[in-house]
């Protein structure tokens, strides 16, 4: 049976249709590991900041340098870190802010049984332009936060019931 002229270039276009598809997929699926291993990473830094807290956990300054001294791959937490508030978060930059919580969830005063909760925010922008279609923007927060008890009584904290 002889072919038709006009189908000859029919399995270059479904191919080349096919193959936008799967690439698009394939940088999906590396966008979404991408971001994983970033949130893993902010999750293990801020373990290591609420573990220095539950220690020490007057000593702000302390738990964010932990944070901060806890990687440098995929994201330089030391030399993206920018003081302030989450909320106004920059891409490329990582927040931390740390807090006193009661076991109900209400703000806490430091004393020992309560928790230290540090969390950790980064900004990722995103590198394929698909994404922009499922998001406000062309970054998203990627924000993990821990807390730990606190099990030593600082000083400097006000006095506990």
């Amino acid at each position: 049976m002889k072919k038709i002229n006009s189908e000859r270039g029919q399995s270059l276009v479904e191919l080349s249709i096919s193959l936008m598809v799967l690439l698009w997929l394939l940088a999906g699926a590396v966008e979404f590991g991408l971001g994983f291993f970033q949130f893993i990473q902010l999750r293990d830094a801020a373990q290591e900041g609420a573990l220095y807290g539950s220690i020490n956990p007057a000593d702000t300054s302390g738990m964010i340098d932990r944070v901060k001294a806890q990687s440098t791959s995929p994201i330089d937490l030391a030399a993206q870190y920018t003081s302030g508030a989450i909320s106004g978060i920059q891409p490329g930059e990582v927040r931390v802010e740390t807090s006193y919580v009661k076991d109900d969830g209400t703000i806490g005063t430091g004393c020992i049984t309560e928790g230290i909760e540090v969390t950790v925010a980064y900004s990722h922008k995103f590198f394929i332009p698909l994404a922009t279609l499922f998001s406000s923007g062309n970054t998203i927060t990627i924000k993990a936060s821990v807390t730990d008890t606190i099990l030593t009584k600082d000083p400097l904290i006000t006095p506990c019931p």
